[in-house]
């Protein structure tokens, strides 16, 4: 029996060996064909804008073509599962926005689970949010806003594009944090939502950055605050709703890649120091200033932590809101 388990731990030690130095030895040798990223979305959304700004020169620096795939429907999860079952050799990637972390308190039975099918690689970068208000509203300012929202409470409306989108569950983050009531209308898209904020049919919105900036140079909304960690490059004058005093209150697009669970960490690691090198390259830097995203490039531990604390955020706005998860 001794010589037998003798045996056995040394063919365990041996195994443990080989892995050791074949693991750093793929990871070196990737990729050897064509990467494909999935956006589980159609083309010309936000995540889908934003991955195409980078995509060329993270093949680059990968020294392999890295593929758009757009696989779009049921709010980016059909794509999302594809990519959680694809093999974890790095040549399938994902390229995610919020409604990753916000789809675990959205829909009661998700396909896949959203920490561990998935090894995070890095959030590559955020579009702010604003918060908005139509003129008529006489509010200069969060805490004029808030006194208004708490002596009408019910009777201010925000727009959303939709159920569960990071502009409905924002509003639903304000009501819980400086608890007041806020009634939400809900449109099939960022357009209609729009247009009827301006034409004053509802006071409020959480839009993203680039959308509101464009009506408040103008004079058709007033932004009040953001919701970054810190001011945004696009409105330097416009406080965070955490400088308002709103402590904890950040929302972000997480614009985000993983990979399948189980791809190697040599791979992972190659992967993140292309893509690093990608978001750092002067003409991607520019583009996604245009788009108004600022870049973050975490690393994968970073990016692990934030993946887990913004769905444990999302469960708890939903659950307090009361809202029904699909």
């Amino acid at each position: 029996m001794t010589s037998r388990t003798e045996f056995r731990i040394a063919i365990a030690a041996a195994c443990a060996a080989l892995w050791s130095v074949a693991t750093p030895v793929a990871g070196q040798g990737y990729p050897t064909k064509p990467v494909r990223m999935v956006v589980p979305f159609a083309p010309g959304g936000n995540t889908d804008i934003i991955g195409r700004v980078f995509a060329p020169k993270l093949g680059e620096y990968l020294g392999q073509q890295v593929i758009v795939d757009n696989r779009g429907g049921a709010g980016g999860v059909i794509g999302t599962e594809m990519a959680a079952r694809a093999a974890p050799d790095g040549y399938t990637l994902l390229m995610v926005s919020a409604g990753h972390t916000i789809n675990p308190a959205m829909i009661k039975k998700l396909p896949y689970d959203s920490v561990k099918d998935f090894a995070p690689i890095s959030v590559i970068a955020d579009v702010p949010t604003a918060l908005v208000v139509h003129p008529a509203l006489p509010a200069k300012n969060v805490k004029e806003f808030l006194a208004i929202a708490r002596a009408r409470p019910g009777e201010l409306f925000y727009s959303t594009a939709g159920r569960g989108t990071v502009g409905h569950l924002a509003a639903e983050l304000l009501n819980s944090v400086a608890k007041i009531k806020l009634t939400g209308v809900h449109y099939k898209g960022s357009g209609p939502s729009m247009v009827d904020l301006v034409a004053g049919h509802v006071q409020l919105q959480f839009p993203s950055m680039p959308a509101a900036v464009q009506y408040t140079r103008i004079g058709r909304l007033r932004m009040i605050g953001q919701t970054g960690e810190k001011r945004s490059s696009a409105a330097p004058d416009i406080p965070t709703l955490q400088e308002a005093g709103l402590k904890g209150f950040v929302v972000s697009s997480g614009f985000a890649m993983f990979a399948p669970a189980g791809t190697p960490r040599p791979v992972i690691d190659r992967v993140h120091a292309a893509l690093v090198k990608a978001l750092n390259d002067p003409g991607v830097k520019d583009n996604l200033f245009k788009q108004g995203a600022e870049i973050v490039a975490s690393t994968p531990e970073q990016h692990d932590k934030f993946n887990r604390a913004e769905i444990a955020k999302w469960i708890k706005v939903v659950k307090e809101a009361g809202i029904e998860a699909d």
